[in-house]
């Protein structure tokens, strides 16, 4: 009899050491906790546990990837857009984390969505169609700053997408396409004018001579004539109008 109590005994105390006994992953601390006070964060490793006296609760010290929902938002120019966007945070401070706030991942949601909400409201639209880097940046620095009691590290903030209304597209679209023919325009109209201007150019040179511009003229002839053109042309030199004006001008 007695040495079935001490067996039963010897198992209890086994039991009660290996319950003792913790284990903490590489990148996870276990805040301690005794009699309600705390302790202080352990870890990585193994370690012991008093049963009854101490409590333990695990942080993950990884990056943290939030997908913050699509986000309805009126813009600073009155325009409605869907937007959403991706949180990345890790815990620095695991006592923080658990003695600062009741649930650090559902507040660092609510902090993300409602600072999405806000920075979107305050911009307008072709600020965040064209600008998106900048309100990255502030979206991040609002975050962190909001995070940082509570021992969080705001990495990043990348807004992802965002959905316009039908009615948007359409006029973005005509904007977009007027854009484009006024550009074709200016630039068909450049190319006009350095054509007028080389065309003026060259003419200023064939006019340094009375001869260049006959044998202009006939290297022309020579390279639209073929076998199959029946025209025949027959340039008229300057000098003839010129002794015919000078003719009349005697008589």
């Amino acid at each position: 009899m007695a040495s079935e109590l001490l067996i039963g005994l010897l198992v209890v105390v086994l039991l009660f050491l290996l319950s003792s006994i913790k284990i903490v992953k590489e990148y996870e601390r276990g805040v301690i906790f005794r009699l309600g006070r705390l302790v202080g964060a352990r870890g990585p490793g193994i370690f012991i546990v008093i049963p009854l006296l101490e409590q333990m609760q695990v942080v993950d010290l990884r990056t943290v990837t939030y997908d913050v929902p699509s986000q309805e938002v009126v813009t600073r120019d009155n325009v409605t857009v869907r937007v959403n966007a991706v949180v990345y945070y890790r815990v620095l401070d695991p006592e923080k984390a658990v003695t600062e706030v009741f649930d650090y991942r559902y507040a660092t949601a609510q902090i993300a969505q409602t600072t999405l909400r806000s920075v979107i409201g305050q911009a307008e639209l072709d600020e965040l169609l064209s600008e998106r880097e900048k309100l990255n940046v502030r979206l991040q620095h609002i975050i962190d700053e909001a995070t940082n009691p509570w021992g969080i590290k705001v990495s990043a903030v990348e807004i992802k997408d965002v959905e316009l209304p039908k009615e948007m597209q359409r006029a973005m679209a005509m904007q977009a396409e007027a854009e484009r023919e006024r550009r074709a325009k200016i630039i068909r109209a450049d190319g006009e004018f350095q054509s007028a201007m080389k065309l003026k150019d060259a003419a200023e040179i064939l006019a340094e001579s009375r001869g260049a511009m006959m044998l202009r003229i006939l290297q022309t002839m020579n390279e639209i004539g073929n076998a199959e053109n029946a025209t025949i042309i027959f340039p008229i030199p300057i000098e003839i109008l010129e002794y015919f004006k000078k003719s009349k001008g005697e008589e």
